[in-house]
């Protein structure tokens, strides 16, 4: 087998993979197993860019979507009051509205891919794909975004530092430096056959 058949056996596969783990978003049973089936549907987006040779598309696609859905899951973990979406929930709502708004968009879009004429290639490619793309849509705005994009990373640890308000040495809700029992100093649970239910 050659290997623009060996591509294109690999781009059907993960176009198939993309849409399998698409409805696994609908069909699983928890917050936490969507975000990660939703994540896997990105990624064999994001591959099967690489397959086209849109190399920097497929690397932007996996990168951010790893560190989205990541993200996404650790604040689930955090906040929601069913622990970390762990627990069966049902993750259908207005069913007929979903499906009526998704098939009108479904068809509309099949309308469009089989009756709009495919733009032809006008000129040459650029040297830099990357830099051009950039260019085309941020502008002479791309530093701004990237100092946006380290406050926006800032962000999010000072988030997880300040929720998280027990440290490494805490036990039981007390800290050495409060006062309370440390490590090794009757900060933990009593033992059995202590003194509370000793045998003597």
């Amino acid at each position: 087998m050659s290997g623009g058949a060996v591509q294109a056996v690999a781009f059907w596969v993960l176009a198939v993979a993309a849409v399998g783990f698409g409805v696994a978003v609908f069909a699983v049973d928890s917050m936490a197993r969507a975000t990660f089936a939703l994540l896997a549907s990105f990624l064999c987006a994001g591959v099967e860019l690489l397959l086209i040779d849109l190399d920097y598309l497929g690397v932007l696609v996996v990168l951010m979507m790893i560190m989205e859905m990541l993200v996404m899951a650790v604040f689930m973990i955090m906040y929601m009051m069913n622990p970390a979406g762990l627990m069966p929930m049902t993750m259908l709502h207005n069913t007929r509205g979903a499906l009526a708004i998704s098939g009108a968009a479904f068809a509309v879009l099949a309308a469009g891919i089989l009756t709009v004429p495919w733009p032809e290639r006008r000129g040459r490619p650029p040297r830099d794909p990357a830099f051009a793309l950039g260019e085309s849509i941020m502008g002479p705005k791309m530093p701004v975004m990237m100092v946006i994009g380290l406050a926006i990373l800032a962000t999010m640890i000072a988030t997880v530092v300040l929720a998280t308000h027990r440290g490494r040495y805490d036990r039981d809700g007390e800290h050495p430096a409060r006062g309370g029992p440390g490590p090794g100093e009757g900060g933990g649970r009593p033992a059995r056959g202590g003194a509370e239910g000793g045998t003597g």
